[in-house]
């Protein structure tokens, strides 16, 4: 990899974006990276949760609009690699957390928003810069921000392109934490460590029940719940978990 690392340990990997010389902006080499990688975890059974974050101090500046190289294409060939790569992180079964210190802009933003906690630095920036750009929103905003929002506090964001501190962020509903820069990443590696330990098939469908609910209608969503515990209850997972809430004891889960 020439742009981000990956790391794993005990269930986590990390995928850190490393331009930090850039603030981590993304380049074509970045996207296609990234692609690869979601595609890898998303058929791991190994991998139990992913952190997405940045390295030196950002968290990522937005698409780098001015990097050389790459091969030449069409703009809608461009956004169509944006496009595949923000749906196969919303497509992963695993739990996903993004890790956020300093900007988090454009595409950036939303690839942090694109997971399903985030969590951030008390030194945070959120920004959906585009229209400062000339630009409309993209790398799935448009979709993400009126469902974790609102509407009318989506179309702020969008018009207006103002850069948001951690504590705004928070109070438009965009977070799910706030942190002191020096507890970020104990918090995460908590969170994250909790989640690889958790039940992968229960969570993975969980995931899926919570991300497809505002397509649902009620008798849907009670059907979709129906057939979820109906595999959960098949697993040796559950078997497992009430094993060990007769035993007094921590569950050990294996996806199976």
């Amino acid at each position: 990899m020439e742009t981000i690392e990956v790391t794993r340990l005990a269930g986590v990997v990390t995928v850190t974006l490393n331009r930090p010389a850039k603030k981590n902006a993304i380049t074509v080499r970045m996207w296609e990276e990234l692609l690869a990688t979601f595609r890898e975890v998303g058929a791991s059974d190994e991998d139990r949760v992913m952190v997405l974050t940045g390295a030196g101090g950002a968290f990522c500046g937005g698409a780098d609009l001015w990097a050389p190289g790459g091969p030449p294409r069409h703009g809608l060939a461009k956004m169509r690699q944006v496009g595949t790569v923000c749906q196969a992180l919303h497509d992963l079964p695993q739990p996903t957390i993004a890790k956020v210190a300093g900007v988090a802009a454009g595409a950036g933003a939303n690839l942090a928003l694109g997971c399903d906690l985030v969590v951030c630095a008390d030194d945070a920036r959120f920004s959906q810069i585009f229209a400062k750009r000339g630009l409309t929103v993209d790398a799935g905003g448009s979709w993400l921000l009126p469902r974790l929002i609102g509407l009318a506090k989506a179309k702020e964001l969008a018009f207006f392109a103002e850069m948001l501190t951690a504590e705004q962020a928070d109070r438009f509903g965009l977070v799910n934490r706030v942190l002191p820069r020096d507890q970020l990443d104990a918090f995460v590696d908590d969170w994250a460590a909790r989640l690889a330990g958790g039940p992968p098939i229960a969570l993975a469908q969980t995931k899926r029940l919570l991300n497809g609910s505002f397509q649902m209608s009620m008798d849907e969503a009670l059907a979709a719940e129906a057939a979820s515990q109906t595999v959960n209850f098949a697993t040796k997972d559950t078997a497992e978990a009430i094993e060990a809430f007769v035993a007094k004891r921590e569950p050990s889960f294996r996806g199976r």
